[in-house]
C-alpha cells in the first residue's frame, strides 16, 4: 500500500527511521516541521515549514492539499487531528505513556503507582480528580486521545494511536544515556544510584518505535480506530540499563544505593521524580499487528551509545539535562551518606539464614535433618 504521506515532525530521534520506512515501501513523503532542525538524512523528500503546535499554521501551510496517510509524531495532538480532518484518509498518531494515571505521580492512584505491565486499557482510569500538575497533564494527554479517537468515528479519518515511552538513540533532545558516558569519559569510578537501580521504566529504542509505527500503517484494518503501547520487547531495570551503557562505553562503572530522598545527584537518571516502576505490555500490537522488533534492545543501546563516543551532545543538548555532573557535590552527598549510616551497619545482627519451608527426609516416612 502507497500514496501520498505527510509526516509531521519526523527530524527527532524516530522521524528519520518513519521517513526511510515510508520511502522504502513506495510512499510519496512530505514533512511538516518547524525548519528548526534540518537533516541531511531528509534532504530528498519535501518540507513544509509551519508550527504544528497551532491549528492555523498547518492550515495555512496544508492549503487544500490532500494525503492517503499523515502521521504525527510532534505538536499538540489535537490542534494537528483538527487541522488534517478531512484531508487525509488515515491518522497515525504518536501519543506518549504520561497517559497513565500514577505514571508522574504514583502516590494520587490506588494502589500506589501504575499497574505493571500496563495494558491500553489502564489509561481510562483516571486518578483522584485533584489538579495537581501531573494529574492534569496525564489528563490532557487523555482528552486529546479521545478527540482522536472521537474523530475516526465521525470518519474524519481512519485513526491509529500509538503510545511512546522514553525514546533512546542518535539526535535525542535529552540523551539519558550521557550521564552514564560523560562519567566513563571523565574517569569517574562510581555512579550514585537511587534506591539500588531496581525501578523498571520503559524504553523503547527510536528504531523499534519507528518499527510500531509502521507497522500499524502496514496493517490499516487490525489498526484503525485503535491505541498501542511502545516499547522495547525486554526491559532492563535502571541499574541494568548503567550497566549496560557503562560497558558500550568501554569501562566498569560501580554502581553506589542511596535511598531516593537522599540521593542528590542520583536522581537525575530518572524521567519521573520517583522510583516506582512504569512498565507497559505491548502484547497488543504483537498480536494483533504482528509487530518484529527491529533491533534488540542491548544491541540498539550499544549502537546509541557508539554514536554519542562519536557525537557528543553540546552545551544546547546538555543544558537541558537535570544531570548537572557536579562530582564534588556527588562525592560530599556519599561522603555524608556513609558517614551518617556508618553506625548503623555496624550494629545490624547477623544475617538469618532461612530454611527451605518443605521437609526433606533421607529415607520413607523418616524426618529430615530438622526433624521435620
Amino acid at each position: 500500500m502507497s500514496g501520498t504521506a505527510l509526516v509531521v515532525g519526523g527530524t527527532g530521534p524516530t522521524g528519520p527511521h518513519i521517513v526511510d520506512g515510508l520511502l522504502a515501501r513506495g510512499w510519496d513523503v512530505a514533512v511538516l516541521h518547524r525548519g528548526t532542525h534540518e537533516l541531511p538524512e531528509l534532504a530528498t523528500v519535501e518540507h513544509i515549514h509551519a508550527d504544528p503546535h497551532f491549528r492555523e499554521p498547518i492550515t495555512a501551510a496544508l492549503g487544500p492539499r490532500r494525503f492517503d496517510l499523515a502521521v504525527a509524531t510532534y505538536g499538540r495532538l489535537r490542534h494537528v487531528a483538527d487541522a488534517l480532518a478531512g484531508a487525509t484518509e488515515r491518522f497515525v498518531a504518536v501519543s506518549g505513556l504520561p497517559v497513565y494515571p500514577g505514571y508522574h505521580e504514583p502516590e494520587r492512584v490506588w494502589p500506589h503507582g501504575m499497574a505493571l505491565l500496563a495494558e491500553e486499557g489502564a489509561a481510562a482510569r483516571r486518578g483522584s480528580g485533584d489538579e495537581s500538575a501531573g494529574t492534569r497533564f496525564s489528563d490532557l494527554i487523555h482528552r486529546a486521545e479521545r478527540h482522536v479517537l472521537g474523530l475516526h468515528r465521525a470518519g474524519a479519518f481512519s485513526a491509529t494511536l500509538l503510545r511512546y515511552p522514553s525514546i533512546y538513540g542518535p539526535r535525542q533532545l535529552y540523551p539519558r544515556e550521557w550521564s552514564v558516558i560523560r562519567r566513563v569519559l571523565d574517569g569517574r569510578r562510581h555512579i550514585i544510584v537511587p534506591d539500588s537501580g531496581l525501578t523498571l521504566l520503559t524504553r523503547c529504542a527510536a528504531r523499534n518505535a519507528a518499527a510500531f509505527l509502521l507497522t500499524a500503517v502496514d496493517r490499516p484494518e487490525p489498526a484503525a480506530g485503535e491505541v498501542f503501547n511502545v516499547a522495547d520487547l525486554h526491559q532492563y531495570s535502571l541499574a541494568q540499563w548503567i550497566q549496560l551503557t557503562a560497558a558500550a562505553a568501554g569501562r566498569e562503572i560501580e554502581q553506589v544505593s542511596l535511598p531516593f530522598d537522599l540521593a542528590g545527584p542520583g536522581r537525575a537518571l530518572f524521567p519521573v521524580p520517583h522510583t516506582a516502576h512504569g512498565l507497559v505490555s505491548v502484547g497488543k500490537a504483537v498480536e494483533r499487528l504482528g509487530y518484529a522488533e527491529a533491533v534488540p534492545a542491548v544491541e540498539a543501546l550499544r549502537d546509541t551509545v557508539r554514536w554519542y563516543l562519536e557525537h557528543p551532545p553540546d552545551g544546547t543538548v546538555t543544558r537541558r539535562l537535570a544531570d548537572t555532573f557536579d562530582y564534588a557535590e556527588e562525592d560530599r552527598v556519599l561522603a555524608e551518606y556513609r558517614s551518617a549510616t556508618a553506625g548503623l551497619r555496624a550494629r545490624q545482627p547477623a544475617a538469618v539464614g532461612v530454611a527451605h519451608p518443605y521437609p526433606h527426609p533421607k529415607a520413607a516416612g523418616g524426618a529430615d535433618h530438622r526433624a521435620r
